[in-house]
């Protein structure tokens, strides 16, 4: 499969937005320090700008919450690059026909009330999220398993056909059409966190998204177990001592939520000793070469398959094509990414970074065009006298600045736009609702090229509302494809389609910004997704 076995990972809604909190060290957590200025120690630091949004294994949309859950819960397997799988929860994972699986579950494996991890977990964590009585964002990770629709619920029934445990270890189940195993893997594999049944199943279904199981997990299966967190400020977690990969060398983590200048001043002073990277750790643009001179820590960037976009609410009938094409042609995005963010960010067509192994750099992106944006926003038949309201998250100083020029420039063509800022949660609400006109929103969506949940009717991050027949149709072939050369065809096919409607005006990429004090063995990775497999192995030297 070559290239395109890079490209089977998550999808995530980056939720770009950096809580204002102090820089005081945390309350009882000024112990020992293991980074620069400091005494090594086991415990370890890590900044964070994004507070997380969810601690439920079954439901965590953003990518703070997924960070945050890793930590706690394990999935079948690791990926520590792409296409390399470690066993997890999963000591094996095979297929003789890529259709027919069986998993065989690690018998060390153990929830950390010291119950057995077993194939029943397994079977009821996937008929969980088949359950159309269940809130969750794990849907598109299970949809190609026979009985389920594309957003990975139940057809008929109370349980997947063809999924069962055959014995306390053993799983097996059916997917529809064979598949390549790769894809499943890095899907279900990597991306589902398998949940105790013995915890769970004391809960209905339809309210787990609010229960203390989801909210303040007490039993879990990863490296670190959860202590406690306190909002928008930290997460503490304490070594999971039984822990079936080997206890972890580091006995405390704290996570600690803070704007992004505090977070250059906290590495800088050792307080931190790591920056979240992956967009939730986000280190300012101005003050990467000051870490960079800094001789206790390791500070490097990597490219990502994360950017800045705005919406425009596809559902409403006064935004049609020609007017999104207007908004994307009025939108100076060379400007942007000179001013604001100084080489660590880049201009793409669509929402397919350069960093896509499907990237095709012959689909230029729509031009600069005040006069041509003019002419299409004519056609398009829009009432200029009408105000329009953007939405934008506060808290990324970047986005917000960048809100202002697109303010400016939407302005000179004729569109009168006025900024509501909101809260990161408020604005999320709001896109999931449809109840905004424009906004601006973050995604992470890294190596899959399969982003048919962003854009295809009833996706689970379909934000910008998106309900095209024949761009559903695309993605769904394209998703459905065995061959690697075929799928890279149909996505360049997609990007060109995107491209001429601007579903999404993708303003820019940016690169990852990692930084972390040089004695810490372990850490953030060049593919970010993959940086916790080895968490129990990090420690100070």
């Amino acid at each position: 499969m070559g290239l395109l076995n890079w490209m089977r990972k998550r999808r995530s809604l980056i939720l770009g937005v950096s809580m204002l909190v102090g820089v005081a060290m945390l309350s009882g957590c000024g112990g020992n320090k293991g980074g620069a200025g400091g005494k090594t120690g086991d415990t370890l630091y890590i900044g964070m700008t994004n507070a997380p949004d969810s601690f439920n294994p079954l439901f965590n949309p953003g990518i703070a919450g997924q960070f945050a859950i890793r930590f706690m819960y394990d999935t079948l397997l690791g990926m520590p690059e792409p296409n390399k799988f470690t066993p997890q929860l999963a000591e094996s994972f095979e297929s003789q026909d890529n259709q027919n699986f069986t998993i065989k579950i690690n018998p060390k494996a153990k929830w950390t009330d010291g119950t057995p991890v077993t194939a029943a977990d397994v079977v009821y964590t996937l008929n969980l999220i088949a359950n159309p009585k269940v809130e969750t964002s794990k849907g598109t990770y299970i949809n190609m398993l026979e009985g389920v629709d594309d957003k990975g619920k139940l057809v008929s029934g109370d349980a997947i056909p063809g999924l069962a445990a055959k014995d306390e270890k053993t799983v097996v189940f059916k997917t529809k059409a064979p598949v390549d195993p790769n894809y499943l893997k890095s899907m279900l594999g990597f991306e589902v966190y398998i949940v105790p049944k013995h915890v769970f199943e004391k809960i209905d279904p339809a309210a787990i998204a609010n229960s203390e199981v989801a909210t303040k997990p007490t039993v879990t299966s990863g490296a670190y177990k959860f202590v406690a967190y306190v909002t928008n400020d930290h997460v503490e977690y304490a070594a999971n001592e039984d822990y079936y990969k080997g206890a972890p060398k580091l006995k405390k983590i704290f996570i600690r939520v803070m704007n992004g200048t505090n977070l250059v001043t906290e590495l800088k002073s050792g307080n931190v000793q790591l920056a979240a990277g992956g967009g939730i750790g986000v280190i300012p643009v101005k003050d990467l070469d000051v870490l960079k001179k800094d001789s206790k820590l390791i500070v490097k960037t990597a490219p990502s398959f994360a950017g800045q976009y705005l919406e425009v609410n596809n559902n409403n009938p006064m935004f049609n094509v020609k007017f999104r094409r207007a908004v994307t042609m009025a939108i100076n995005r060379k400007q942007l990414v000179d001013q604001l963010y100084k080489g660590t960010a880049q201009v793409v067509p669509t929402v397919y970074t350069m960093a896509s192994p499907v990237y095709d750099k012959s689909v230029e992106p729509l031009p600069y065009d005040p006069a041509k944006a003019k002419e299409e926003l004519a056609a398009s038949g829009f009432d200029t006298s009408k105000e329009l309201t953007l939405q934008v998250p506060l808290g990324n100083v970047l986005r917000e600045q960048s809100a202002d020029l697109i303010q400016q420039d939407l302005k000179a063509i004729g569109l009168n736009v006025k900024q509501q800022k909101l809260d990161f949660p408020t604005v999320l609400g709001n896109a999931k609702k449809g109840d905004y006109e424009l906004l601006l929103l973050g995604y992470g969506l890294t190596a899959d090229p399969d982003y048919s949940s962003y854009f295809i009717p009833g996706g689970s991050s379909n934000f910008a509302h998106t309900d095209d027949p024949k761009l559903t149709d695309m993605m769904l072939k394209a998703a459905a494809m065995t061959s690697a050369d075929q799928r890279k065809t149909a996505y360049v096919e997609i990007q060109k389609y995107m491209r001429d409607n601007q579903f999404v005006t993708s303003l820019y990429e940016t690169d990852y910004i990692m930084a972390q004090s040089k004695n810490l063995k372990g850490g953030i990775k060049d593919f970010w997704e993959g940086s916790l497999d080895d968490i129990n192995e990090w420690h100070f030297e």
